[in-house]
């Protein structure tokens, strides 16, 4: 039985074009995020990153840094790999934390085995179709920056909505008309529109071609939700509502949704793994979320995005956004796919990852 050697983590900065801005107040203007590292005793290692959002799971680096250190170490080390997910169980909540720890015991476990990382997720498609997240902003800008990323290959757009509805969808035409039919559009409301007025922005959207709509209304609403999507009139994302396959069996059986966004650095590969096949059996649609990783982060993403059932685009292009990078090489778009094997390729630069590096404190 293969056991954990030892877990390190490794806070990383890396600085972005512009501030992202979604939901009703939250916004990030550089990626803080921790590299976490696996050893077995075998001498192989894995690595993952865990992307701290205060505003969604209450996480920050530091927190992600103690948590590991205090918590999950001691539950861990000494003990076989394969267990690690049941194990850190026992900590509530921290999301990425755990599943950054999860993904990269993964990783070693593949190397281990003498696997890619690919085949031991079970991936089979050879490349993988994404979309890039455009945040709330000034509608120059958003264009400006929907026009950059559109000539690095980029052919799906997620975009924010939920502070100003006039605004939101003035900023959606002028993509529309600046970008053409080659740039499909769907929309992520963050949990800000109200039952009163859902059903028809959700018509108008569905109106404009905009294919589908990310948690129009607040998870609590759990009612008004399961009400507003069957009245089928965009299909809805579960993303916020979905945290776990706890949170997934809810939403299923009060059939809330369409298409469920499974974000590996929350629920790490083994509950992810879980959670798609669920969703897949309830006849429900597929797409992977990066939680708006590095290249490191988008590249451990895309490889679970290669599973049969992934077949919508998947949030793997926000590298797209950053200036830095702590990996040694980039990934290329290819007219709105991702390969596989360049995502297998993909390591940590040592380097980089010093010259990006936060000290301890």
């Amino acid at each position: 039985m293969t056991r954990i050697a030892a877990i390190e983590t490794f806070e990383f900065r890396l600085p972005m074009y512009g501030e992202l801005r979604w939901g009703s107040q939250s916004s990030m203007a550089e990626a803080r995020h921790v590299l976490v590292k696996v050893r077995l005793d075998d001498g192989s290692e894995g690595m993952a990153e865990a992307p701290p959002r205060p505003t969604i799971y209450g996480e920050t680096a530091t927190t992600i840094g103690a948590i590991v250190r205090e918590e999950l170490v001691p539950r861990l080390v000494g003990q076989p790999a394969q267990s690690a997910w049941a194990r850190m169980a026992a900590v509530r909540n921290n999301q990425t934390a755990k599943g950054a720890i999860d993904m990269a015991v993964h990783d070693a476990l593949a190397q281990s085995e003498g696997q890619t990382l690919a085949e031991r997720l079970g991936a089979s498609w050879d490349a993988v179709r994404v979309s890039y997240i455009l945040g709330i902003g000034a509608r120059d800008e958003v264009l400006a920056e929907a026009e950059r990323v559109v000539a690095q290959g980029v052919r799906v757009l997620k975009v924010k909505v939920g502070r100003d509805w006039a605004e939101d969808v003035a900023r959606i035409r002028d993509l529309q008309e600046g970008l053409g039919p080659q740039v499909m559009l769907y929309a992520d409301a963050n949990e800000t529109m109200e039952p009163a007025t859902a059903a028809s922005r959700l018509a108008l959207l569905g109106e404009m071609g905009v294919l589908y709509c990310e948690e129009p209304l607040p998870v609590e609403q759990v009612r008004a939700r399961a009400a507003l999507r069957a009245q089928g009139l965009l299909p809805v994302i579960a993303d916020d509502s979905a945290f776990s396959q706890r949170d997934l069996q809810r939403e299923l059986e009060l059939e809330t949704f369409d298409i469920l966004n499974i974000k590996t650095p929350r629920t790490g590969y083994t509950e992810s793994l879980a959670m798609a096949s669920q969703a897949s059996q309830a006849g429900k649609g597929i797409m992977v979320g990066s939680q708006a990783g590095s290249t490191l982060g988008i590249a451990r993403a895309a490889l679970f995005a290669g599973r049969a059932e992934v077949e919508y685009p998947s949030e793997l292009s926000f590298f797209l956004k950053l200036r830095e990078e702590i990996t040694d090489r980039a990934l290329t778009i290819v007219d709105g796919w991702v390969s596989i094997q360049d995502a297998l390729a993909i390591r940590v630069d040592p380097d980089r990852l010093r010259e990006m590096a936060v000290p301890r404190s």
